[in-house]
């Protein structure tokens, strides 16, 4: 038996796409929007498996809010580098099963490793 939670968190941030021959090559800006799922098999007395506070305060650790992407990271600070990047950070402190990165609304990159 498994339960998958979910948070989300925003953060604003400025990147800009290298080599990608379009507009995303200039600067821009995003407020950027961050789902975690972590799976759980267990449930302490309370019935609850982790806290969701705590996975928003250990997400909140790792975002890079109101930053210039490109300076802080060596790689293109893509929707789907930016996925793979949080989960890997997150792996280490949660048992995270997939992040996803929104740009915007309609536009989002999902990494996992269980798939």
């Amino acid at each position: 038996m498994s339960w998958f939670l979910r948070v989300r968190e925003t953060f604003q941030a400025a990147h800009f796409l290298k080599d990608y021959g379009g507009k995303c090559e200039r600067i821009h800006g995003h407020t950027f929007k961050v789902e975690v799922v972590v799976e759980i098999n267990e449930l302490n007395p309370q019935g609850i498996g982790i806290d969701f506070a705590e996975i928003k305060k250990i997400l909140n650790e790792i975002l890079p809010d109101h930053t210039h992407l490109n300076e802080i990271y060596p790689f293109n600070p893509s929707a789907e580098n930016l996925a793979r990047h949080f989960y890997t950070l997150l792996k280490s402190r949660l048992p995270v099963v997939e992040v996803t990165v929104w740009e915007s609304e309609d536009a989002a990159a999902t990494y996992t490793e269980n798939r």
